[in-house]
C-alpha cells in the first residue's frame, strides 16, 4: 500500500518506564507484562489516515524504540536528528525516572533537529495508581516550564496511548504544513512523500524549523 507521508517519531525515556509496551499497545493493542529491556533501536510501524482541510493524507508511521540504558546513549542519539516527532516517557512509580527527564530534554536540545521539537510528555503506567509517586501537577509543572505537550498513559490498558500518538503527529503535520512548500515535496506523481527527505534541518537550530 502506498503513502503520502513518512513520519518517524523517537520514543526516550529511562530503561524501564515501558516505551516498548507503549509502542506494542499503540501498533498491536497488546501488552505483555514480562520486562524485555530493549538493546540499542527497535521500532515498529503502523498505517494511518490522517485528515486536514477536508483531505485524507495516508501516513505511514515509524515508530523507534530506544535502549534507556546509559551505555546504549551515543547510539541513540544518532537517531535524534531523524525523528520528526519524540514521545518522552516516565514512569509514574518512579521517582527517579522523573528526575531523568530533565537530562533527556537536554538531550533533545542538542541533538534534535531544532531547539523546539514537538514533544509529547508521557506519565506512564497511570494504571498503577496506588504505586503513584508523581502527582499529576508536578509533571504538568515541568511539561509548562518546558513547553511540552503532557499526557498520563497507560501501555498496560491503553489509556491515552492513541491519543499521545496522534496529538504528536498533529502537531508535526501543522509544523510540515507551515514549514514546506509542498510545490518542494518529492513524490509529487503519486510516488511516496517521504518527508525524512524533507530538509527540516535547513532551518536546523531555529523555532521555525
Amino acid at each position: 500500500m502506498e503513502y503520502d507521508y513518512l513520519i518517524k517519531f523517537l520514543a526516550l525515556g529511562d530503561s524501564g518506564v515501558g516505551k516498548t509496551s507503549f509502542l506494542y499497545q499503540y501498533t498491536d493493542g497488546t501488552f505483555n507484562s514480562r520486562f524485555i529491556s530493549t538493546v540499542g533501536i527497535d521500532f515498529r510501524e503502523k498505517r494511518l489516515l490522517y485528515q486536514t482541510k477536508g483531505r485524507n493524507h495516508r501516513v505511514h508511521l515509524q515508530l523507534w524504540d530506544t535502549a534507556g540504558q546509559e551505555r546504549f546513549r551515543s547510539l541513540t542519539t544518532a537517531f535524534y536528528r531523524d525523528a520528526m516527532g519524540f514521545l518522552l516517557l516516565f514512569d509514574l512509580t518512579s521517582e527517579q525516572s522523573f528526575i531523568e527527564i530533565r537530562n533527556w530534554i537536554e538531550q533533545l536540545r542538542i541533538h534534535a533537529y531544532c531547539d523546539s521539537p514537538d514533544v509529547i510528555l508521557c506519565g506512564n503506567k497511570a494504571d498503577l495508581e496506588d504505586r503513584r509517586v508523581i502527582m499529576e501537577w508536578r509533571a504538568r509543572d515541568l511539561a509548562e516550564k518546558n513547553n511540552l505537550v503532557y499526557i498520563e498513559t497507560s501501555a498496560a490498558t491503553g489509556q491515552n496511548v492513541a491519543r499521545a500518538v496522534e496529538t504528536l503527529l498533529e502537531r508535526v503535520m501543522i509544523r510540515m504544513e507551515s514549514a514546506v512548500d509542498k510545490a518542494m515535496l518529492p513524490g509529487r506523481r503519486g510516488r511516496p512523500r517521504d518527508l525524512d527527505n524533507v530538509d527540516l534541518n535547513s532551518q536546523q537550530k531555529s523555532c521555525g524549523c
